[in-house]
């Protein structure tokens, strides 16, 4: 891997009418409920197929049972259980959100659970601590702090898998820096071409021993004080 990850052009996998159905279902629901209530900056057609697009991406780095920390609308996990067929668990701490996300596992009878908490709070529950093989997180924050919201909850020998854009060398050592910390290791950065110029990436860190118990800190600090990562004060207001 080079400083700044390898490059690939790997789309989503291949779809079976079944699945097409369904992601089209959930396309539907997402822009109806959207229209009254913010689930996500996605408001067109065009714009939540590009969502489900990017969620796809991460299938051949995931298997089940599956926990996405932060779901909001429901991107990577709905896409992905639809797709993959896989036991997810999505823990989304906001009630509108979390309602709606209940709303399309019944309607579209997907193999997954919904928890109204937060990360921090639902890593301490022993039926989910240290119990998934994939953790998936779409979170607007810090990697160091989305590493400690993920990956208390996978089994050892599991893996995070992180949706980034840009990723500067600060944060690229502080992630490697917290996933020691957190019993695991960054393993892989893998850059996607996505037009124009515009670029994603996907953070791949294995789980190699359990979490400390004390993490994750308690309810906002990971945001606050990421993991090995100093910033400008003043970024903190």
């Amino acid at each position: 891997m080079t400083a700044n990850g390898r490059v690939e052009d790997r789309g989503g996998p291949a779809l079976d009418d079944r699945a097409r159905s369904l992601l089209d279902r959930y396309a539907d629901l997402l822009l109806a409920a959207n229209a009254g209530t913010n689930l996500t900056a996605a408001r067109t057609r065009a714009e939540v197929e590009a969502h489900i697009a990017d969620s796809l991406r991460l299938a051949p780095f995931v298997t089940g049972p599956l926990v996405d920390v932060g779901s909001g609308g429901g991107f990577p996990a709905i896409p992905l259980a639809i797709v993959l067929g896989l036991d997810a668990t999505l823990i989304e701490s906001v009630g509108k959100k979390a309602r709606f996300l209940k709303a399309v596992v019944e309607e579209l009878a997907l193999p997954a659970t919904v928890r109204a908490e937060r990360a921090e709070d639902a890593a301490r529950d022993g039926a989910l601590r240290e119990r998934f093989a994939t953790a998936t997180a779409r979170a607007v924050s810090t990697a160091p702090t989305v590493l400690e919201l993920t990956v208390p909850f996978l089994s050892i020998g599991g893996r995070a898998v992180l949706q980034r854009g840009r990723f500067e060398a600060a944060e690229r050592s502080a992630t490697h820096d917290a996933a020691l910390v957190l019993g695991a290791a960054l393993r892989d950065e893998i850059r996607f071409e996505v037009g124009a110029g515009d670029e994603r990436r996907l953070l791949i860190v294995v789980k190699e021993k359990a979490t400390g118990q004390r993490f994750p800190r308690r309810a906002g600090i990971p945001a606050k004080r990421p993991l090995c990562y100093v910033r400008d004060t003043a970024d903190d207001g």
